[in-house]
């Protein structure tokens, strides 16, 4: 069930005046061209935070131009890497002066914990900018051997003004995982944070600003994805685009770039990731992943383990442990310390995940604990657990993004590397056991993106994250996501008189 914390924090956390509530173009904070607001909401009590210039077409269309004429025209994409480095690094130390800040925007637009965000959540955006800045100066090439007399070689070149989508769960982590790369190959962007989360993302561009970075290359406009979304999907003059959020928002990304100006598409969707428990797991190590799996970030993790797969002769073991861990489990204000869980993002997320519960109960899933919202007011659930769920039911298929854990057992590791495989996603896997045989089968035979033994939400900012199949194309995280950021030229030039080819 959970247990719940509802003692008033206010008097201890001195929430900031929101100082940045305007679209951040060409350098500047504007209102939007409508005049224009949207409310943002604080998941804690369902109450309004702030009002938030709506962005729209019009909006993009001068976010564009701005990019445009700085990638064109401007120092950004001409500066040497190590120039752009410098400042860089300059952004990332502006992040951590602003840890506690930026961690209370978060918390008070998303639900999610205070001291994660203190302690994990910015410090990673800093640190990822510091990964990218160190690879803005080592944009390589590659000379070619041509088989006739000719001297070739491969150059890199930054692809040009990016569509960022950034979605509402990890409001910051995100915005850094795709602006980060983006800065560093010397590309201009513009960001679309979730109407859901504007605030930190429009507190980054302030702080973009202060650490030198020029005007036009990093541009915010906050708004709705159906309109200032579907403005940079569709834009003529956007070269490329990465999303981060559902598959079906990702759908329409695809064949609005497709429709528009084909330009390149990065998307990184939904999940619904097993998690494979092998009889030689240790019992206590297992039960606390699984639920560290589905209840981390409350569940709105594309990545949770929100299918998990026992192996017969430890599921008794495993469930019970899993429950008694389930409801010692801490549901509360997210500025609580001892709290493990904060609100749902909002009320419709809140609404969507107890009607996935209701489908669960009415298929006949057994539910072992939790499966009801918690406290008078905000959008709070309690950890839930359902047992005996067949591949066919909804809570099996379907992408939750809430606290939710459908739990099986299996005999044969044949049959768990079908059961992990049977769905349309591929974001990541779980495999827990100590046979590194089983490792090595099964980490190359699911259909997925990254593979974690023996631990979970191991990321990092060298590691390549992305999905297989309907979670999507391209990686976020690593070289692989740099390069995502920068077109290959060749150049070819005939060889005359050369002593060898």
């Amino acid at each position: 069930m959970g247990s719940h914390c509802n003692d008033s924090l206010e008097s201890s956390i001195k929430i900031p005046t929101i100082k940045f509530t305007q679209l951040f173009i060409n350098g500047e904070f504007v209102d939007s061209i409508s005049g224009k607001t949207f409310e943002t909401i604080d998941p804690r009590t369902g109450e309004v935070t702030a009002r938030i210039s709506e962005g729209d077409k019009e909006d993009i269309d001068l976010a564009v131009k701005a990019a445009r004429h700085a990638f064109d025209y401007g120092p950004w994409p001409r500066l040497p890497g190590s120039a752009r480095a410098k400042i860089m690094m300059k952004f990332a130390d502006l992040i951590e002066q602003n840890v506690e800040e930026l961690a209370t925007l978060d918390t008070i637009d998303a639900g999610k914990l205070f001291s994660m965000g203190k302690a994990v959540d910015i410090p990673t955006v800093a640190s990822a900018v510091r990964y990218y800045a160190g690879a803005a100066d080592k944009i390589h090439g590659e000379v070619l051997k041509m088989s006739g007399e000719f001297h070739a070689y491969t150059l890199r070149e930054p692809i040009g003004v990016v569509g960022l989508i950034v979605p509402w769960n990890f409001p910051s982590t995100l915005f850094s995982l795709k602006v980060s790369p983006a800065l560093a190959a010397g590309c201009t962007m513009v960001v679309k944070p979730a109407e859901q989360t504007p605030l930190s993302a429009l507190f980054y561009a302030h702080l973009a600003k202060l650490a030198g970075i020029p005007e036009g290359v990093l541009n915010v406009v906050t708004g709705f994805g159906s309109t200032a979304g579907a403005a940079i999907s569709s834009h003529m003059d956007i070269d490329a685009v990465s999303f981060t959020g559902s598959t079906e928002a990702g759908r329409k990304v695809a064949q609005a770039a497709a429709a528009s100006n084909l330009k390149v598409v990065s998307l990184e969707l939904g999940g619904k990731s097993p998690l494979l428990i092998f009889d030689d797991a240790d019992v206590d190590m297992a039960a606390e992943l699984a639920l560290i799996g589905i209840l981390h970030n409350k569940g709105e993790i594309c990545v949770a383990s929100s299918r998990v797969y026992v192996q017969e002769g430890i599921y008794d073991q495993v469930v019970n442990k899993l429950v008694e861990k389930a409801k010692a489990w801490v549901v509360g204000d997210p500025f609580d310390p001892k709290v493990q869980q904060g609100p749902q993002v909002d009320k419709r997320q809140f609404r969507k995940i107890l009607t996935y519960i209701e489908h669960g109960k009415r298929e006949g899933a057994t539910l072992l604990t939790g499966g009801k919202p918690l406290g008078e007011k905000g959008y709070y659930i309690e950890p839930t657990i359902f047992a005996e769920v067949k591949e066919d039911m909804l809570i099996a298929k379907d992408e939750i993004f809430g606290p939710v854990l459908a739990l099986a057992k299996f005999k044969t590791i044949d049959e768990a590397i079908q059961k992990a495989n049977s769905t349309r996603y591929g974001l990541v896997a779980g495999i827990i056991t100590k046979d590194l045989n089983v490792v090595n089968t099964v980490s190359r035979s699911i259909r997925a993106g990254t593979i974690w033994v023996n631990c979970y939400f191991a990321f990092d900012n060298d590691c390549p994250y992305g999905g297989y199949k309907m979670s999507g194309f391209g990686r976020d995280s690593g070289l692989e996501a740099f390069h995502k950021y920068l077109q290959v030229k060749s150049v070819v030039t005939p060889l005359y008189n050369s002593p060898w080819l």
